[in-house]
């Protein structure tokens, strides 16, 4: 496997947020890196601070072995080493299993740090460690999570794609509250996802012309209006007009057959509605390695497809599988992309 980046001659530099640090986050990162082959796949940088991911190893003595290599700036990463960037140099006070404002701060502090060296080319990629969406909120940050706060920090539409070998689903309103679904679901909303989802299937994962399934807002489709008008009404115009656009999208299709028929598998892409419509199966086909890709962004952002899981926490328990898949696909994606550009640049 290539592990270089191709634009700077050098291995793919990897960001990583630590999360809440009272949370699951530092147990995954660490059991993923204690296995020194990752660190052929690339550099890892971590953000956060070396006494917590020390406090968090020595609960892990299993994977005592990872060593850390503190550094001030992402551009000093040394390869073949687990670097860490303190985002502080005070005491942080360890409350595992407890959402505390401490950690909230570090969560937002880790983000910030990361996206500046994305945007300042310094790093390649961004792995987010799960966050608590409650403690992290501020007056700068005031986002449902992830894909929202990084859509605004670079000024991007994009896509939350939930990924695994069996399937990848598009949530189309992200984490809305379902009260406000029907409102949000409109032919320019859909048009643009559709877009987005299309787009990152053909750069990101080497689809040359993908299919994509719609799903439907009300139970059976809306059964001709008996039940409800939206699908026929909003959701199948959208998705003729993508179709107009060269974009070969279906649907809608009732969830439920769907997915219980195993459909999905004639698909290259699922764009659900909203929230639950779409995480409910995926967690179902891939709780433990399914992956959350944010499509869209011009960096490429991956991260495992669960929460900070304090009810676990610091008891060595949590599975790394979907932490270690969320490395791979950002190091691949970077990679698809890197051909991709090439393979459509103008040879004038």
């Amino acid at each position: 496997m290539d592990t270089n980046n191709i634009k700077e001659n050098r291995r793919i530099r990897l960001a990583i947020t630590h999360g809440d640090l009272n949370g699951i986050g530092y147990e995954v990162i660490l059991k993923t890196f204690s296995d020194a082959r990752m660190l052929d796949i690339c550099t890892p940088v971590l953000y956060g601070s070396t006494k917590v991911a020390t406090y968090h190893k020595k609960l892990l003595t299993q994977h005592h072995e990872i060593a850390f290599n503190t550094i001030r700036d992402a551009a000093e990463a040394a390869d073949k080493k687990f670097n860490i960037i303190n985002l502080t140099s005070d005491e942080v006070k360890i409350d595992i299993g407890k959402s505390t404002e401490v950690a909230g701060l570090l969560s937002r502090q880790a983000l910030d740090a990361a996206c500046k060296d994305l945007a300042d080319g310094k790093v390649d990629v961004l792995v987010t460690a799960p966050i608590n969406k409650k403690n992290i909120q501020s007056q700068d940050f005031d986002f449902p999570g992830h894909t929202e706060y990084l859509s605004h920090q670079f000024g991007s539409s994009s896509l939350m794609m939930m990924v695994c070998d069996r399937i990848r689903i598009g949530i189309m309103t992200n984490h809305l509250a379902i009260k406000d679904v029907p409102g949000s679901v409109t032919q320019d909303l859909i048009l643009e996802k559709l877009t987005i989802m299309n787009n990152s299937l053909r750069r990101d994962f080497g689809i040359t012309m993908p299919k994509i399934a719609v799903l439907a807002l009300d139970p059976h489709a809306g059964d001709n209006g008996v039940i409800g008008d939206i699908d026929m009404t909003v959701v199948k115009p959208a998705i003729d007009a993508a179709r107009a656009k060269g974009i070969l999208a279906y649907g809608p299709f009732p969830s439920d057959g769907y997915f219980g028929s195993s459909e999905f598998n004639h698909f290259d892409g699922t764009l659900a509605l909203y929230h639950d419509q779409g995480l409910i199966p995926f967690k179902l086909l891939s709780f433990t390695e399914g992956v959350n890709f944010t499509a869209g962004l011009p960096y490429v952002r991956t991260s495992p497809a669960h929460g900070t899981a304090y009810d676990i926490a610091g008891k060595g328990q949590a599975s790394e599988q979907s932490f270690r898949s969320a490395v791979y696909l950002a190091c691949n994606i970077l990679r698809n992309r890197h051909e991709y550009d090439q393979l459509t640049a103008d040879p004038l």
